[in-house]
């Protein structure tokens, strides 16, 4: 966690079953996923707290730079089996639709497990 806190990722994923052990020790990240199942393309597509889509004319519903934009935060997503088999196939849809093979498969591959 040392290491991760000083590079201070944008995305954050602690790909175990142990992730609520290591929680309490991230000081500097943009979006953590929690465990197996919560991958990147998750919070791109589904959950909101990485990108808001379409990523193109997102102006048409949010402003540019505001004073949110200056304050530090990190969030924190989980998601259950029951989870990804509920959203997963709609992240496999948009992946596909933007051409990103590997956020798409980051979801398959968690939906066959």
């Amino acid at each position: 966690m040392d290491f991760s806190n000083q590079y201070a990722p944008e995305h954050l994923i602690l790909a175990t079953e142990s992730w609520k052990l290591l929680t309490a020790g991230i000081i500097n990240a943009g979006s953590v996923f929690l465990g197996n199942l919560t991958p990147e393309s998750a919070g791109d597509y589904a959950s909101g707290t990485n990108h808001t889509l379409p990523t193109s004319s997102y102006a048409r519903a949010y402003s540019g730079v505001s004073v949110d934009s200056f304050v530090k935060k990190i969030t924190f997503q989980h998601i259950t089996p029951e989870g990804i088999k509920n959203i997963g196939p709609s992240v496999e849809i948009l992946a596909e639709l933007e051409g990103l093979h590997a956020h798409k498969n980051a979801v398959s591959i968690r939906i066959k497990n």
